[in-house]
């Protein structure tokens, strides 16, 4: 019998066509990169619009915030200095202008420039938001898996059950029972705040603060400020994470009972691999993917919870802020802590998009 062998020339020829593949899956996969990053663009955009035409479809902002303070004419001198008495597509293509400088316009009833109160509370809302990430990681992977491992059974039932509280009740009703149970009942964390009076004198001492507490208290090298912050976070950070740990637990029980009905689970199963491990080694992780893909969705869901949260727990961040300034009708503050939030909801959802396409085999965006 004659064997074929393979030429020099096959197999010269072999090598470009497995490079120009390569080369066409990066050359796609950027692709998908560029045009995830160019939507953000137009979604920010559309979302400052409706912003800027809600906010004034009762009046111009001077009169909504200041109308009962002043007299009428100095009501009018006020709005016409701001320029509100022009058209308002004329205010509406300055206000973009300004965006474009990173000029947010001034606050109406403090005047602060917007941008100094989104870089001053911004980082206590950041802080906040990861520690309940964290937070909603750990209890839904956590719950997941064991709900997932006892299927059908009374574990599976009550951390169902569970899942469903976190998911369905409101943050303030939970941050007020925390608040009744850890601060009023039992006296051991407090209720409000982000750090004791004594943390903020030492935060004082820092050339160059974060405004992130943990961080800042790292730089100080106080284990006291340090413990006294993570004390002041943990009622925050189990309220507002616990609404998205429930929607973590359902997606990490249901993603795992069905990779466990996978081909591969039973051929592994076949030759005698145990439970625990097919659970340990094989089932969990394809789990995580979906956490991943709907990790845009839930940032803009703790984003709403914060201001909730950061007004029951009286957490000073945007959140608080924004509830302040819609009480007070500040609309050009809250058009620019409404425009940062639109902002950071789509740079995560393009990160996620990214990280989803480079981790889920299912995904083939570059084809």
């Amino acid at each position: 019998m004659s064997q074929a062998t393979a030429s020099p020339a096959d197999s010269t020829s072999s090598k470009p066509t497995v490079s120009a593949h390569k080369n066409r899956l990066s050359a796609g996969f950027f692709r998908f990169i560029l045009g995830r990053f160019l939507l953000i663009i137009p979604t920010v955009f559309i979302l400052v619009t409706i912003v800027f035409f809600v906010m004034r479809a009762t009046g111009d902002p001077i009169s909504a915030a200041m109308g009962g303070r002043l007299t009428p004419e100095e009501l009018q001198r006020r709005i016409h200095e701001a320029g509100y008495d022009r058209p308002l597509l004329v205010q509406y293509f300055d206000y973009l202008g300004g965006l474009l400088h990173g000029d947010l316009g001034r606050t109406l009833t403090d005047n602060q420039p917007v941008i100094s109160v989104l870089t001053r509370y911004g980082a206590a809302t950041l802080e906040l938001a990861l520690l309940s990430l964290v937070v909603a990681l750990l209890v839904g992977i956590g719950f997941g898996r064991i709900a997932a491992r006892h299927r059908d059974r009374a574990q599976d039932a009550g951390i169902r059950l569970f899942a469903i509280l976190c998911y369905a009740t409101p943050v303030f009703f939970l941050g007020l029972v925390l608040k009744l149970v850890f601060s009023v009942g039992l006296g051991i964390l407090p209720s409000s705040g982000r750090s004791s009076l004594q943390s903020e004198m030492q935060f004082s001492r820092l050339v160059s603060p974060t405004g992130l507490y943990i961080v800042d208290a790292l730089q100080l090298g106080d284990m006291k400020v340090l413990g006294d912050v993570l004390r002041h976070a943990v009622l925050p950070a189990l309220a507002l994470g616990l609404l998205t740990a429930g929607v973590f637990i359902r997606l990490v029980r249901t993603n795992v009972i069905s990779t466990f009905n996978a081909g591969y689970i039973d051929a592994a199963r076949s030759r005698g691999v145990s439970e625990k491990r097919l659970m340990s080694k094989h089932a969990w992780r394809p789990a995580l993917i979906p956490i991943i893909t709907v990790m845009g969705m839930q940032i803009a869901l703790l984003l709403a919870g914060a201001v909730l949260t950061e007004t029951t727990f009286e957490w000073k961040g945007l959140g608080f802020m924004l509830s302040n300034y819609l009480k007070a009708r500040d609309f050009v503050a809250v058009q620019g802590i409404v425009i940062l939030i639109a902002i950071i909801v789509s740079v995560v959802n393009f990160i996620v998009d990214v990280i989803s396409a480079l981790i889920d085999p299912r995904v083939r965006y570059w084809t």
